[in-house]
């Protein structure tokens, strides 16, 4: 019997996500009569204990007679179990500071770490992801920010909405100004998800020649990809796999659209070895015109200077101030650019976003766990292996030690 433990978020504030919904575990069992659920009693999940309990599935404290551990966010190190299989998403792999302590307890409990975020089909796409949730509420933040400072309208938090159905009626009457300008960075989950409610606001899309050299008396969008807003330092034409493998070879080409743009709703995918976007000197110029900036892609210190921290679900927004080079407090000056930057926007609709992702993991890894099948797809995204780096990760040696 293959025992599955679903653990209590520990990250603080705490995510109201789910790996997996009770509906999805029943039909787990179902499929997989050889293994069985136990779920860690939780005050904060979007699934109640109750409603575990009354699908008949077990919920209980301690999880130590589990071979295999789910769960969203980071882990508390104090509450790893030794020698167990756990799945979560670490941010481990680009050697975050923050969470170096857990990755040493895991190594020195002998743990075995499968990322999500590595997990991946043959043609390296990634098969379990958060991503669109997190751009259909970091786009709803964005036009909130823009309501508010304008004085234009008043959309309750994304939080306080049951699910994505009343995100969608709290929007339906949302009137945006004529002229107004957004650029969605990014052609991914992320940038779907947030093109997906914009185009809910009778807002035309336009191409990124039109967005540049036209002027409008409507509202519209531009969506633009790497293609756009980098290019190659020596003048050689843009090719997609040769920017990924060498971002260094690559400078910005992005400050044309942050003189035509009001509102910058951000979901690409940024390498820190890849240029940033914007200086602050690019800020301070007078032609800079960007107002609000909805960094769904949230990188710190990364392609935005503004994006000084990420911010809650409870306290969305903050303004960044160029000419001081300091944050303040959100709408407090007209000429300061406000910044959305929360981390784990899909928390905000934590239903619709775990039915989802439960079903993602049910259509990728789960089975091949669940029936003991030897899986490349695990082993790609296998971090520790007992405590030890598999070969893949291990340029995390330094990091690690």
């Amino acid at each position: 019997m293959l025992k599955i433990g679903i653990i209590r978020e520990t990250k603080n504030p705490p995510d109201r996500r789910v790996p997996l919904t009770p509906r999805q575990i029943l039909r787990l069992q179902e499929m997989f009569p050889s293994s069985s659920f136990i779920v860690q009693p939780s005050p904060f999940r979007c699934y109640s204990d109750e409603e575990y309990k009354e699908a008949g599935i077990r919920v209980y404290e301690d999880l130590t007679e589990c071979n295999i551990l789910l769960g969203i966010k980071e882990v508390n190190r104090s509450t790893f179990i030794a020698g167990k299989t756990y799945l979560f998403f670490a941010h481990v792999g680009k050697k975050q500071k923050s969470n170096r302590e857990m990755f040493r307890t895991m190594a020195e409990k002998g743990i075995t770490l499968i990322d999500y975020e590595y997990l991946t089909n043959e043609k390296g796409e990634r098969v379990v992801a958060f991503g669109h949730w997190a751009g259909i509420v970091g786009a709803y933040n964005g036009l909130r920010v823009l309501g508010i400072k304008k004085s234009l309208f008043d959309l309750k938090p994304a939080s306080q909405s049951r699910d994505y159905n009343e995100l969608l009626q709290n929007i339906k009457n949302v009137s945006l100004p004529s002229g107004l300008k957004i650029l969605v960075t990014g052609t991914g989950r992320v940038a779907g998800g947030i093109m997906e409610i914009l185009e809910k606001c009778d807002i035309k899309k336009v191409s990124p020649h039109e967005y540049l050299s036209g002027t409008f008396n409507i509202p519209v969008v531009c969506q633009i990809g790497p293609e756009y807003y980098v290019r190659h330092k020596k003048g050689k034409e843009f090719v997609f796999s040769h920017f990924i493998e060498n971002p260094g070879e690559y400078e910005s080409a992005f400050f044309p659209f942050a003189e035509a743009t009001d509102v910058l709703m951000t979901g690409h995918y940024w390498d820190p070895a890849s240029p940033k976007f914007l200086t602050i000197e690019d800020m301070k110029k007078d032609t800079f015109r960007i107002s609000v900036i909805a960094d769904i892609s949230c990188d710190v210190n990364g392609p935005l200077p503004s994006t000084v921290r990420p911010s809650t679900i409870s306290e969305p927004f903050y303004d960044f101030n160029p000419v001081l080079e300091r944050e303040e407090p959100p709408f407090s000056r007209p000429e300061n650019i406000t910044v959305m930057a929360v981390d784990n926007l899909p928390g905000e609709l934590p239903r619709d976003a775990s039915v989802d992702f439960g079903n993602q993991l049910m259509q990728t890894i789960l089975p091949e766990i669940l029936q003991g099948a030897h899986s490349p797809m695990k082993e790609r995204a296998t971090i520790l292996l007992e405590g030890r780096l598999t070969p893949r990760f291990s340029y995390l040696a330094d990091y690690l030690k």
